[in-house]
């Protein structure tokens, strides 16, 4: 015979023999009816345990998308440095394109500025030597005069002496006095200038060697 699944009724409270409660009953009814008071204070503390469990879940999720973002970023720096030094490469290039046409622009209304800029410069080395040659690629009477007169204006006092050089740019020129020699082309500036700046892109990205094959 098997026994009850429950026992319908156990009184468990223990009497002495003058009907004094030795041992109080561990039964207790079932709530079965709440206040409306009771029932708020539940519903609210069940609201924020979903809450606390909503948001624990955003941390996660926010955790887990912002390490995909790292990782994302870390796979793309790479090709983003690339394009990055890509894009400084090309706007070099750009703005020695724009300097060679305003440089030529200017060098074909006042193609003399660049000896007269020398001169000024070299005006204390110059001054102290008795014979000044200039070398440029068109001389003329008229052409002559003015650079005897950018001399002068410099404060050069000695011989001025002129040697035409065919195979010179319009803006080019070559000085040669007693202690020293200069000397001006604007294809070699502006070679220089690439070469210059073509070193210092290959610098910033970190390689020893030009990145390129090209010339600015």
């Amino acid at each position: 015979m098997t026994a009850p699944l429950s026992t319908p009724f156990v009184f468990d409270t223990e009497f002495d023999d003058h009907g004094g409660v030795v041992r109080a009953s561990t039964f207790r009814p079932a709530k079965r009816a709440w206040s409306a008071a009771e029932v708020e204070a539940e519903v609210a503390h069940a609201h924020m345990e979903a809450r606390q469990q909503a948001l624990a879940e955003v941390e996660s999720i926010q955790a887990m998308a912002l390490s995909a973002i790292g990782q994302a970023l870390a796979a793309a720096a790479p090709a983003l440095a690339q394009v990055a030094q890509t894009h400084r490469e090309q706007a070099a290039e750009l703005a020695m394109a724009a300097a060679r046409l305003v440089a030529a622009s200017a060098l074909d209304r006042y193609p003399a500025g660049p000896l007269q800029a020398a001169l000024e410069a070299l005006g204390q080395e110059i001054d102290a030597s008795p014979r000044l040659v200039i070398r440029t690629g068109d001389l003329n009477p008229d052409s002559q005069a003015r650079l005897q007169a950018l001399c002068a204006d410099a404060g050069f006092s000695g011989l001025v002496a002129f040697r035409e050089e065919p195979g010179m740019a319009p803006a080019a020129f070559q000085l040669e006095w007693a202690d020293g020699r200069a000397a001006y082309d604007p294809d070699e500036a502006f070679a220089r200038m690439g070469e210059a700046l073509t070193a210092a892109l290959a610098a910033e990205a970190g390689h020893a060697e030009p990145l390129t094959e090209r010339k600015l």
